[in-house]
């Protein structure tokens, strides 16, 4: 179930980052909150929507071999909870900070929290063996 719900995840993230770099200024204006930020820097989207695509691919990586995948999981889940981390400072210094919470946890907090957690559940026990000189990590927990 893991691996399907970061799949699914890492879709979703990746085709709001191609969407960024793509069509950026369209981007910008469709999501609610994006605009009263500061005016439209579009190196700036893009920038954020490259580092959505290098989450989308942890999550996939996860998702498709968990043991190997599991470190780069972990940097994705780290950005998805530093960028909301960003978003509750930013919502205690605005005039409607429950306002903005509830706004921005669909796209920000929601990912943050079930990435997280995906890296906490899905962390590998170890076993190491030797394979042909090489170590080798084996999960037991899929």
């Amino acid at each position: 179930m893991r691996r399907w719900i970061s799949g699914a995840l890492g879709v979703l993230l990746g085709i709001n980052g191609l969407v960024q770099i793509a069509v950026s200024f369209w981007w910008y204006n469709a999501v609610p909150g994006v605009p009263a930020t500061g005016a439209y820097n579009p190196h700036f989207v893009r920038d954020i929507g490259a580092a959505y695509l290098t989450v989308a691919f942890g999550l996939g990586w996860f998702a498709w071999r968990p043991g190997q995948g599991w470190p780069a999981l972990t940097a994705a889940a780290s950005f998805l909870v530093m960028h909301a981390g960003v978003h509750l400072f930013d919502a205690s210094c605005s005039a409607r900070p429950l306002h903005d919470l509830i706004r921005d946890f669909p796209g920000v907090f929601a990912p943050a929290l079930i990435a997280a957690a995906l890296s906490v559940a899905g962390r590998p026990s170890r076993s190491v063996r030797h394979v042909e000189g090489l170590s080798e990590v084996e999960t037991s927990n899929f």
